[in-house]
């Protein structure tokens, strides 16, 4: 599995324009861009979902085009096949724990879902992520803990190609952190599936980081020293040609 970037956009408002111009190639189970805030990191996890379109540039994942400018190809985010982690987790606090999960699961009146298979994916879920206990609850009723594995669970419910993950764990107090990051780390290397993690925390490098790239002012670049030390000696380092 691989991930090819190649993109360029461009973000402005009343008080700045932005420019984001990327590009790497990574076949690593799991790669991390770290950096800064505003370096431009959601930006670039966005562009790969399909949630915000390049002004140039080409996306791929596995070999197939997800977005190529030049021939005119974007593929929805639904259809390239990609669990998504929102930094704030996006749960719907008007529906409780299983309607979360299943929420992942739509897929839209031009192909309904086989009801029977979607129950029994949800229930594998709430078993797998440890959640049946507060099945019935709501967002604002549960843990900092139980609130990230919810949302973890409606990412991975539909067996996506890959998981894209933006800072899992900057919503979280300092104390639980370690233990989810080995909580996740536990549960991807059950589930075995292509990662992509942004994060501004050096510390995520150490459970994630097969590869890592140093995103800045919206460029890959060569990491601080202070953050380089910290990198895992297996991580890939510096910019991507």
């Amino acid at each position: 599995m691989s991930f090819q970037v190649d993109i360029v956009k461009t973000v402005r408002s009343a008080r700045r324009s932005f420019e984001l111009r990327v590009r790497f190639d990574t076949t690593a189970r799991r790669t991390v861009i770290f950096g800064p805030s505003g370096a431009g990191k959601t930006l670039t996890l966005q562009a790969i979902a399909g949630l915000v379109t390049p002004d140039r540039g080409r996306i791929a994942f596995d070999g197939a085009t997800l977005f190529d400018a030049d021939a005119g190809i974007d593929r929805p985010a639904r259809d390239r096949g990609f669990g998504y982690l929102f930094q704030d987790y996006a749960l719907f606090p008007h529906l409780n724990v299983r309607q979360n999960i299943a929420f992942g699961l739509m897929r839209g009146w031009r192909n309904p879902p086989a009801r029977g298979d979607d129950d029994a994916a949800v229930e594998r879920s709430l078993q797998a992520f440890e959640l049946t206990e507060v099945a019935a609850q709501r967002p604002d009723e549960l843990s900092g803990g139980q609130r990230q594995r919810t949302a973890l669970a409606r990412a991975l419910v539909h067996s996506p190609r890959a998981l894209l993950l933006d800072e899992p764990f900057s919503a979280l107090d300092p104390a639980l952190r370690d233990r989810l990051r080995a909580e996740l780390d536990a549960l991807l290397r059950r589930i075995d599936i292509p990662v992509l993690m942004i994060t501004h925390d050096p510390d995520d490098l150490g459970w994630f980081g097969d590869a890592a790239l140093y995103l800045r002012d919206g460029r890959i670049a060569d990491a601080p020293a202070a953050v380089e030390r910290l990198v895992p000696p297996r991580a890939a380092r510096g910019p991507v040609p």
